[in-house]
């Protein structure tokens, strides 16, 4: 399995811990939208799209089955996550000159 497209869809600094909505596209085939980018407490983390059962709690609708894909699809969206944030922040600089 290898993500072959990712779109940052947006990104929220200082908007509470979500900092961004991701898409990707699994091997040019399958795509996966409203993936949040979530500030914990130490690191920032990926959290897959949920939904809330009839109990209140919010279950997964996709996700990773073994940890090795979880940690190459986070690892992938947080580099890709980063890279369009310090875009902006470099676009938004250059425009105040």
């Amino acid at each position: 399995m290898n993500i072959t497209d990712i779109k940052v869809r947006r990104i929220m600094e200082g908007a509470g811990k979500l900092r961004g909505i991701v898409s990707i596209t699994l091997d040019g085939v399958l795509a996966v939208h409203d993936i949040k980018v979530v500030q914990g407490e130490e690191r920032l983390f990926v959290a897959m799209p949920s939904r809330r059962d009839e109990h209140g709690m919010y279950r997964d609708i996709v996700h990773p089955i073994s940890p090795d894909s979880r940690l190459q699809i986070e690892e992938t969206i947080l580099s890709a996550y980063r890279t369009e944030r310090d875009r902006r922040i470099a676009e938004e600089q250059s425009s105040d000159i």
